[in-house]
């Protein structure tokens, strides 16, 4: 068994879901993985993180949205952990690389978007340069508020699948 698992199948219930509150920022997810626990492998835990997360209402989804900084400002209005935090740097990397130009377009995208859905802008960053973020918002902007709800909300959920492995190391 991983040894980080391991660990955090051990931990005291309120230790366990603040460290895991680094991997996604909606509390009633970290509660009830832990809740879950104990995980054998890696993998069940992959999956558990997916049936919780669908399984909760807009509320904590948005919850979960707050804890992240806009793309390409430095942080969160409700930053949930350091680690959160640094690993939210690493994912917009090559939008703090960008021209200011394309930081100044996602800049204005960004308030735009929150205006008409109420929330920030979440998408799965890792690897994305600012224009093609910039090109993913203004296709999402033509979403209907349901839609871009769901949306994004499995950006989300692709995020913090990204965050456990890390997590985890694997």
């Amino acid at each position: 068994m991983n040894k980080v698992l391991r660990r955090w199948n051990g931990a005291a219930p309120a230790d366990a879901v603040r460290e895991i509150m680094a991997c996604c920022g909606a509390t009633t997810w970290g509660e009830k993985l832990v809740d879950r626990r104990p995980f054998l492998n890696e993998a069940s835990l992959l999956a558990a993180s997916d049936e919780v997360w669908l399984s909760l209402p807009p509320a904590n989804w948005l919850e979960a949205f707050h804890s992240h900084p806009r793309i390409g400002e430095p942080s969160a209005k409700a930053p949930r952990t350091i680690q959160s935090a640094s690993w939210s740097r690493q994912e917009q990397g090559k939008v703090t690389d960008a021209d200011e130009e394309n930081k100044a377009a996602l800049a204005v995208a960004n308030r735009v978007y929150e205006e008409k859905f109420g929330h920030i802008f979440i998408v799965c960053a890792t690897g994305k340069s600012a224009g093609e973020i910039l090109a993913i918002l203004h296709r999402r902007m033509q979403n209907e508020e349901e839609t871009e709800l769901r949306e994004a909300a499995e950006q989300q959920r692709q995020i913090t699948q990204l965050r456990l492995k890390r997590w985890l190391g694997i």
